[in-house]
């Protein structure tokens, strides 16, 4: 038995109630389907476009967190406006008829820059961020209280007939609360009555947070959440976070996460009684700006999500799931009243049944990872693929399986700009980042006798200069032929200047924090300036106490000598240091066309390899509605404009490492983010997404901030569509071939039977049909957007392969 409306809030408009079994609105018990889309990680004229999409998926939700370190940049100056108005991305969600869920955190992990805290915080005198300390906490409820407040103004609460159903606070802070001790829990304490006190008429959710106090609900995060059970009897089984795939780091590999494993998780979830999940991500999109943590998350957010970075369908993840949430809402009712009944077939086979006096809906599932199963249910025989989940809605037929995909896969390509010839009609400009000042005269904004961490300052740059002067004699102890600089960095960038000649440059990967650099030094009797630049790239945005990680350079900077097995160490950690933040050319706004100090462009003799290096270039925007990107291949490492709009850090230098398996993806079993993986050896990341909404007609300027040194040559704009669109799909189901705006304009393969290989390299197989599938889909489909396959033997003839055979159609199209 269920304990219903264990809690109910009070409402004007709508109610929002929760029980043991489900969430309620309005009376009625819900299966929420709900899917994550950052408003900031897209642009605003991208919004109802992602939002549609979603809802054509099936989602009855968008989940967004709330960026703290966006919204208040500067203590107690506010930024509502552009791709940051929260209440438009709302509104946005209302108009579709979606529900929302605003997760305000404030700390937001996200793999965003110091997980969304402003900087600022950690520069508050006697301050400890996530932990029961009065300026925290009086900080974390003021900017709560204005986002409530915000929302509650446009009436956008579901208890004011606004769509926000849900709202959560803090994050994940249960992996952590262990490092906090006491203080951690009452932390979460306090977290729980601030939030109740702001009466925002709808539940309150804690995700991983396995105490988090009444009324608070607990949630799961995680690839599966099947096993997950709330702390409360009275609390829904709610899943905040369904990872779609996972982020992508400097160095690393493309990861992938299958449709059948995503499908086969949520699935499982709700045969084990789920009632709400989100995917995280729905849509990942794009890390524009500075906005990337870690340190090292790359510039694109993909995330393998349903709807890829630029907005396009990912095929076939987003079409397997909205069928499988068209089943799940068929049988909502019956999952959110129904008794519940499970059988045990052993060997890792279980039927549930949902029964209610009306109907019945049923679950099959298989989690053995290698072996299929074959059982008998309630007089009829029924196969059960390896990890996978068979739903029935009348408990007879099988309307869906998680392992079975009926719908197509697109392969999307990258098109030439046909505005113009590129890269060949671009034509470049440069000229030199000047850093005479700090790296040659040691010139900065503030002296003090100590190294200090770079969050110091605000985080108002990637860059900051250390500069100090050592005086040496030739009779000083340190003094030879072997002499080395040695710094102790944070794992960011380092550049090292000495006496204004470069020296070298060193920076790790994701996840490690610290490293040595040393380098051998040719140092001058009298006075030596030492330059040097620390870059980051990204703040640390997850882990106990991430907010304490250093960042810039560590504690210490040092002179080694060595005579022999002698080795003397002078330690300049103590000496007076000079700092400078940023860089001259992004001071002065070199990448503004309204700059008056970008002028004097350099059009010949056009540098190359060349560190420290502005290019600039104007461009035709690409023709069409496509998703635009440009091609960055050649470059080193830096940050492009484009009419202004800074789109991320860029960094196709760094190559993704080794690792990458020639053998196909198998989904079964559990996955991992090193499971399915490809790009080894590859740029990291080369392709970068310009929105629409940056681009202007006629004339459009590019300009690039060259850090490392690289080549502007090959860089040109392309656009992004499917290239060739492919079904396997099974007898008895539809499958619709769409080229997403595009005409089909071949088919390159078609089969129906027992087709071989998968989509770009299909084969027929030993069973064939007694027609010409090609060329009745050729009638069917050449020259129209989509069309619709209807898989059966009255379609495409008669084909011949022996009993307990499941017959398919396979089909590849160009568009």
């Amino acid at each position: 038995m269920f304990m219903l409306s264990a809690l109910i809030f009070c409402v004007s408009a709508t109610t929002v109630s929760y029980d043991g079994r489900a969430i309620t609105i309005d009376g009625q018990r819900r299966v929420l389907l709900s899917g994550s889309i950052h408003y900031p990680r897209s642009t605003a004229e991208m919004w109802p476009d992602l939002i549609k999409k979603a809802k054509e998926g099936g989602l009855n939700s968008i989940e967004t967190y709330v960026f703290w370190n966006l919204h208040e940049p500067v203590r107690r100056q506010y930024d509502f406006t552009g791709n940051n108005d929260l209440v438009r991305f709302i509104k946005t969600v209302q108009d579709a008829g979606l529900y929302a869920v605003l997760r305000i955190g404030p700390y937001v992990c996200a793999e965003w820059n110091y997980g969304g805290f402003p900087v600022w915080l950690h520069n508050l005198p006697g301050i400890e961020l996530r932990t029961a300390n009065s300026v925290f906490m009086n900080e974390m409820q003021n900017f709560t209280t204005l986002i409530v407040n915000m929302m509650k103004n446009e009436k956008l609460f579901a208890s004011q007939g606004g769509p926000i159903i849900i709202t959560q606070i803090e994050n994940e802070f249960g992996n952590v609360i262990s490092s906090y001790g006491d203080a951690g829990k009452a932390y979460i304490d306090w977290c729980a009555n601030m939030a109740e006190s702001l009466n925002v008429g709808v539940p309150w959710i804690m995700c991983q947070e396995t105490d988090a106090p009444q009324p608070m609900i607990n949630t799961c995060n995680g690839w599966y959440c099947d096993q997950f059970t709330p702390n409360n009897p009275n609390s829904p089984k709610m899943w905040t976070e369904n990872w779609t795939g996972w982020f992508k780091s400097w160095g690393s590999k493309d990861p992938h996460r299958t449709a059948e494993d995503v499908a086969y998780a949520v699935a499982r979830f709700f045969q084990t009684g789920g009632t709400f999940q989100n995917y995280y991500m729905y849509h990942g999109g794009t890390n524009f700006g500075r906005t990337a943590g870690g340190p090292y998350i790359t510039t694109t957010y993909d995330y393998d999500a349903p709807l890829d970075e630029y907005g396009n369908l990912n095929q076939p993840k987003w079409g397997h799931l909205k069928q499988l949430h068209e089943v799940l809402k068929s049988i909502e009712f019956t999952l959110t009243h129904g008794d519940v009944n499970n059988t045990d077939f052993g060997n890792s086979v279980t039927a549930t049944v949902y029964a209610t006096n009306q109907s019945s809906s049923c679950f099959l599932s298989n989690t053995n990872q290698t072996t299929d199963a074959t059982i008998k249910f309630q007089g009829n025989q029924y196969t059960v693929p390896a990890w996978s989940v068979s739903l029935l809605p009348d408990c007879k037929t099988e309307v869906y399986n998680s392992a079975k995909v009926n719908t197509q896969t697109s392969v999307m390509e990258k098109k030439p700009n046909k505005a113009e010839n590129e890269p060949v009609a671009l034509s470049w400009v440069w000229k030199p980042e000047n850093i005479d000042a700090t790296a040659v005269h040691g010139k900065g904004h503030v002296s003090v006798n100590k190294i200090i961490d770079q969050k110091v300052v605000n985080d108002a740059s990637d860059y900051l200069w250390y500069m100090t002067s050592l005086e040496l004699k030739e009779d000083d102890p340190i003094w030879s032929d072997n002499m080395t600089i040695r710094v102790n960095a944070t794992g960011q960038v380092l550049h090292a200047y000495v006496n204004g000649k470069y020296l070298g440059s060193q920076w790790a990967k994701y996840g490690v924090a610290n490293y040595v650099y040393e380098q051998s030094v040719k140092l001058n009797p009298g006075n030596n300036l030492i330059s040097l630049l620390s870059a980051t790239v990204g703040f640390q945005n997850y882990g106990p106490h991430f907010d304490m990680v250093q960042n810039g350079i560590a504690d210490q900077v040092a002179i080694v000598g060595t005579k022999g097995d002698e080795q003397i160490i002078k330690d300049l950690s103590a000496h007076k240091w000079t700092y400078k933040v940023g860089l001259r050319g992004i001071e002065h706004k070199f990448y503004s066309l309204d700059s008056k100090f970008a002028t004097k462009w350099v059009a010949n003799d056009l540098p190359t390899n060349r560190m420290m290096t502005w290019y600039k270039t104007t461009f035709k925007a690409p023709l069409g509605t496509d998703p635009v990107v440009v091609d960055l291949q050649g470059l080193g490492k830096g940050f492009a404009w484009v009419n202004g709009h800074n789109i991320g850090r860029y960094w196709p230098s760094y190559l993704a490492e080794d690792g990458c398996s020639t053998d196909a993806c198998d989904y079964r079993g559990p996955y991992t983010d090193s499971k399915c993986v490809s790009n080894c050896g590859q740029p990291t990341q080369r392709w970068y997404h310009v929105p629409r909404s940056f681009l202007q007609e006629g004339v459009n300027t590019l300009v690039l901030f060259e850090e490392l040194g690289g080549n502007p040559s090959l860089v040109n704009f392309q656009t992004v569509r499917p290239g060739i669109v492919c079904a396997n799909a099974y007898e008895n189901k539809t499958v619709e071939l769409s080229c997403q705006g595009h005409p089909i304009s071949a088919i390159n393969f078609a089969s129906f039977g027992t087709p071989d290989g998968a989509c770009g390299s299909f084969q027929k197989g030993s069973c064939e049909s007694s027609k010409d599938v090609l060329s009745i889909l050729h009638t069917e489909c050449v020259g129209k957007e989509s069309c619709i396959l209807d898989v059966s033997e009255d379609k495409f003839g008669a084909a011949s392969c022996g009993d307990n055979v499941t017959k398919r159609v396979a089909v590849e199209a160009v568009c």
